[in-house]
């Protein structure tokens, strides 16, 4: 078996200019599909920008109106201090005591109507 026999003249084998076409051809199919795909990059990166432009400015706005709220919510504090809502407290507990105080007269009132039914008319 001769190992330097020249093979290029076999039927179906390639020339080596053959290959270099075909591996040119190759490497132009994955260059297109790179610059096809380098497209679709850069328009998904020119989203993804937009958006972020737009969830910055949504973001200004919230942390405004937040700060808004705040100082609105400070205002409300210091208009309805302790002492407004103390006294608002002590009127409640003298409500409390005062209804309590009344269940419990007219608790002791019928019992007495029912020990002294000939009063209870003059009573009522």
């Amino acid at each position: 078996m001769n190992i330097d026999e020249d093979t290029s003249t076999w039927l179906g084998c390639p020339t080596p200019l053959e290959m270099y076409k075909h591996q040119c051809a190759l490497l132009e199919d994955e260059l297109t599909t790179a610059y096809r795909l380098l497209s679709k990059a850069r328009a998904n990166v020119a989203g993804l920008v937009q958006m972020n432009d737009l969830l910055t400015t949504g973001k200004a706005e919230a942390e405004g109106k937040l700060a808004e709220a705040l100082e609105k919510i400070s205002m409300l504090e210091q208009q309805y201090s302790f002492a407004s809502v103390q006294s608002v407290k002590i009127v409640t507990q003298q409500r409390d005591y005062l209804h309590r105080e009344n269940q419990r007269l007219l608790e002791e009132l019928r019992r007495l109507s029912e020990l002294y039914p000939e009063l209870s008319n003059s009573l009522i």
